[in-house]
């Protein structure tokens, strides 16, 4: 009786854990973008107005809970978000009510929600938060939760990157350390996620996952609610949780360890593409594209190009904004193949690393203004408005699950591939591309939904036409604004 009683809760801890893998996007939708320190009320807008009716499944929205007010230069920088203060739901985006009212708009058009959860750590630095707690980090006094100094680890320095309790159980950057083996820690926790979970939201991005034991994490996610039937989720869905772990290898903590109770965010995916797409592996490589590079299983994965994080401090090899050509082309392979669950980021315009979101000088967010081709303005660079990129999400929904068919290369720098009978990419870093190839798709002209779109029954950009053994006249020249064609059923004329 015993080792039934064991086996039938081993298989419903396994059954939680799988399900927390399931990103619970609405069937034919793909992507969460990344809107990065925007207001809730003009995230509720961008769903109805855009995100919605262009296909998008997500969005990720900055830490909702208190954070301290910081000041630097006359401007408050984009990190003051990652200082919490308390677990309440009061910051500059927007206080509880707002929140509430944009989870429930952008559900109600398809949209999901997913929450940046910070809990590894609390502020660093004292003073009043944004919805009026004080906090002394030194005596490690947060009285909006409550937290008191007991309920932290000893006070160290991560310091050590081949020493896992170095970097889960100390300081990073002077942010006290949770104790998440604390049952009262736990709770704590779980109330806040609970919180957001009743307002509807469908999981969490876990900040400095690595930073805390993987048991813990375990214990946490377990123990929050099924998401809310009552915005729509059936019964018993679990939280989608994504876990920040920056594993490129050569460290004490591996990614692998995390991969039992959610997925993680795959930093080597930016890194390998980046380096691809700017020239310095050649493309022709990416036919094994996947767990053969040493990725995670598509399954257990949440791929991007750049974050908030590495646009502003990453390596080299990191693409962002800032080069737009090679930028574009690494989102579209990215948005072009099946692996993993894909997330784009969307930025303001930044000139140097703790710059803070546009703002109308007294420290509120400026929202962004849009002009009469879709792209935003006042300091906004909304990279999920650019069309190569919101089209190239339109070509994911439309080929669904297909794999990777037909694939072609010059033995260097230009590819092509098929995802079934439903579209077809190629891309040219060197040289132009003008070959006969074989797409599955059915006979018909199609639009390139890089250079244009389809509109009104007609292609505003290029167009490809398939006879009727599926081949295509693909013609692709390194001089074109974009190194990019796409085609795809659904922009079929």
């Amino acid at each position: 009786m015993k080792a039934t009683i064991a086996l039938v809760v081993i298989c419903s801890f396994a059954t939680v854990a799988v399900a927390q893998k399931n990103n619970n996007f609405e069937t034919g939708r793909n992507t969460i973008v990344h809107l990065f320190e925007w207001k809730w009320s003009d995230i509720a807008s961008e769903c109805e107005n855009f995100l919605g009716p262009k296909g998008f499944a997500g969005v990720q929205i900055s830490p909702p809970n208190e954070n301290e007010v910081i000041v630097q230069n006359g401007d408050r920088p984009w990190w003051e978000r990652y200082q919490p203060v308390s677990y309440q739901l009061n910051t500059r985006s927007g206080d509880q009510s707002a929140l509430a009212d944009m989870i429930s708009r952008c559900n109600a058009v398809g949209v999901r929600i997913y929450v940046d959860a910070v809990f590894n750590h609390m502020a660093a630095i004292g003073g009043t938060g944004t919805a009026g707690n004080t906090c002394d980090p030194d005596s490690k006094s947060y009285p909006g939760v409550p937290y008191g100094s007991d309920n932290f680890h000893t006070t160290c320095t991560v310091n050590n990157y081949n020493d896992a309790e170095n970097v889960r159980n100390c300081e990073l950057v002077g942010l006290k350390d949770l104790d998440q083996s604390q049952d009262y820690v736990r709770q704590k926790i779980v109330a806040f996620l609970d919180q957001c979970v009743d307002l509807g939201v469908a999981g969490f991005r876990v900040d400095a996952a690595k930073h805390m034991w993987p048991a813990d994490l375990q214990a946490i996610y377990g123990s929050v609610k099924d998401l809310s039937t009552d915005h729509g989720f059936a019964s018993g869905t679990r939280p989608f949780f994504f876990q920040e772990v920056i594993d490129l290898g050569g460290e004490a903590i591996s990614k692998d360890e995390y991969t039992d109770f959610g997925t993680v965010l795959e930093f080597k995916y930016g890194t390998e593409i980046g380096n691809a797409f700017q020239g310095h592996n050649a493309l022709k490589y990416l036919k094994t594209w996947g767990p053969q590079w040493g990725l995670l299983e598509g399954t257990d994965a949440v791929v991007f190009i750049d974050n908030h994080d590495n646009q502003r401090t990453g390596s080299s090899s990191i693409i962002t904004y800032k080069n737009p050509k090679p930028y574009k082309m690494a989102i579209a392979f990215m948005l072009a193949h099946p692996y993993g669950t894909t997330r784009i980021m969307s930025s303001y315009s930044f000139d140097s690393n703790d710059q803070g979101p546009p703002n109308d000088g007294n420290g509120n967010i400026a929202g962004p203004s849009f002009n009469d081709d879709g792209s935003c303005g006042n300091g906004w660079v909304c990279e999920h408005r650019w069309r190569q990129i919101y089209n190239m999400v339109q070509f994911r929904n439309a080929v669904g699950t297909t794999e990777v068919t037909n694939w072609w290369d010059n033995d260097d720098n230009q590819i092509a591939f098929g995802r079934g009978d439903k579209g077809f990419v190629a891309f040219t870093l060197n040289g132009d591309i003008n070959q006969s190839l074989p797409t599955s798709l059915p006979a018909g002209t199609y639009c390139d939904v890089i250079s244009g779109s389809l509109d009104n029954g007609s292609c505003t950009g290029k167009s490809v036409t398939v006879d009727d053994s599926g081949n295509a006249a693909i013609s692709l020249s390194s001089g074109e604004d974009d190194g990019v064609l796409a085609i795809h059923v659904n922009a079929k004329l």
